[in-house]
């Protein structure tokens, strides 16, 4: 990131005030330059409000840069306000600059693992999110959750709440494909976020003093993250899976030719062809692999049902709220196990 320097600071004044024009001919489409004369008073009157309020904040940080100089603490903050009512005029572009300056202050004053650049990376990832740009959106939930995994042991519910978030994005990457991933890279992706899952309730249920219900939001994302690698096995057609037994096998084939005296002598040569035990060979690693999920999906809902049953610290409507979603991955699972064991599903 380009910090702003002193011979800067009157071109981002004449910056704000053009940005200022039109963001503001979205809020008050009757309110452009062109048409000033169809400006409401009230109109004009908040127009004035927020040039003032944008060219006094932007000021104010050029005079923080000058005499506190462009790293300090200070500027965090600023930077924030100043990107927080960029973004209430949907400029989301200038509040993402503005951000990013914060977040690199944070980083220099408070080093690369500190609870400050938290809240500043919630507003980048959101305004990212605002224009699409997915792929900076997965980079900052990344940071996001290395942090957090950095600060918080992984009882802490600081942490738990972290994982949730980034697995809720991850799933979302799943789901919709917002990177462009072939499906290898979907099927990485979801391995991935299972496997993460999985270490961090471990590591959680292996504490003696860690609460039950501390892992069920984790349980509940692994199991959906799984169910959808499930999904995925069971929509791959079964020529995609690596056979047990060799694709070809070697025969012999003999005939009978004559040779060059005219006599009749017997020929044999090796053949390689396609092995037919080969095909339905694959159908089972299919089936397999769709059977290995499936377990591990039940496995799960027999956790949550555990939870359900042994934890003191639910309240009614938590424990309404669990059997719906254990009555909701019951149903998914026993799809998932049919198909499983019907090869024709397959």
């Amino acid at each position: 990131m380009q910090m702003r320097t002193e011979q800067s600071n009157s071109d981002a004044t004449h910056a704000v005030m053009f940005l200022l024009l039109v963001a503001l001919s979205l809020v008050f489409p009757s309110s452009s330059a062109q048409e000033p004369a169809e400006r409401t008073p009230e109109q004009a009157a908040a127009i004035a409000a927020l040039s003032a309020e944008l060219v006094a904040r932007q000021q104010a940080i050029d005079n923080m840069e000058s005499e506190l100089g462009i790293y300090d603490p200070a500027l965090i903050e600023a930077y924030s306000d100043l990107g927080a009512l960029y973004e209430e005029i949907e400029d989301y572009s200038s509040a993402i600059s503005l951000y990013t300056n914060a977040l690199q202050v944070a980083r220099i004053s408070y080093g690369l693992v500190s609870e400050t650049q938290l809240p500043v990376l919630d507003s980048l990832i959101d305004n990212n999110g605002k224009m699409d740009a997915w792929q900076e959106v997965d980079d900052l939930q990344h940071l996001r959750y290395h942090i957090n995994d950095r600060l918080y042991e992984k009882i802490d519910p600081r942490y738990a709440v972290a994982i949730t978030q980034f697995g809720n994005w991850r799933l979302r990457v799943l789901r919709e494909n917002l990177l462009d991933l072939s499906s290898s890279g979907l099927g990485n992706v979801a391995t991935d976020l299972s496997d993460l899952y999985g270490r961090a309730i471990a590591n959680i249920e292996s504490q003696n003093d860690a609460k039950p219900e501390s892992v069920l939001q984790m349980i509940y994302g692994k199991t959906q993250v799984d169910i959808s690698l499930a999904r995925s096995v069971a929509a791959t057609p079964f020529t995609y899976f690596q056979g047990t037994v060799s694709p070809y096998i070697t025969q012999t084939v003999c005939r009978n030719v004559p040779n060059g005296r005219g006599q009749v002598v017997r020929q044999c040569s090796s053949v390689r062809r396609e092995n037919p035990r080969y095909r339905q060979s694959q159908q089972q690693a299919k089936q397999f692999e769709l059977a290995r999920y499936t377990r591990v999906v039940v496995d799960s809902i027999d956790k949550l049902r555990s939870i359900r049953d042994r934890s003191t610290n639910l309240s009614r409507e938590e424990r309404e709220q669990l059997d719906s979603l254990i009555a909701q991955l019951e149903t998914e699972s026993g799809q998932l196990l049919r198909a499983s064991r019907n090869p024709r599903l397959l």
